[in-house]
């Protein structure tokens, strides 16, 4: 079946909190998971900030994908994108980075961040073929809460 076709197939909306034990799920399946992080309270966390820009791509009803985007007022970013692996290169990635670089943008957001392992290269190239570029900056972090 064409790409097109799979992606009129499937719903992309909000997440519902009924969804997080199915995208936590998908988020395992992907590697998405790691173990500093606590994916029920990231979503918990998330919930409380910018919950709208919480996306799931629903087909039946199987969650196939999700994206988290958000916005604080400078930037937005992107995390948790994945789609299933018997979903993948069938255009539900690149309609669910449409959907939320709209929301973002409708909140006035002017530019989007996000951080990919520098291992992946194949995330990396389908990121840039949606036209983002290396900005050649360091991501560094530190932890402030350790869920695990």
């Amino acid at each position: 079946m064409a790409a097109s076709n799979i992606v009129n197939m499937i719903d992309i909306r909000p997440f519902h909190i009924d969804d997080q034990e199915r995208v936590i799920a998908l988020w395992q399946e992907l590697g998405l998971v790691t173990p500093n992080n606590d994916s029920s309270k990231d979503i918990q966390r998330k919930l409380k900030v910018n919950p709208e820009l919480f996306l799931v791509a629903q087909r039946g009803d199987n969650i196939v994908a999700s994206v988290m985007g958000g916005y604080e007022g400078h930037r937005g970013w992107i995390n948790y994108l994945g789609v299933a692996p018997s979903c993948q290169r069938q255009g539900i990635a690149s309609a669910l980075m449409s959907r939320i670089e709209a929301e973002l943008l409708a909140k006035g957001c002017p530019k989007i961040n996000l951080q990919v392992r520098n291992t992946n290269a194949s995330t990396i190239a389908f990121y840039i073929a949606l036209g983002y570029f290396d900005d050649n900056v360091i991501g560094l972090g530190k932890r402030l809460i350790h869920d695990s």
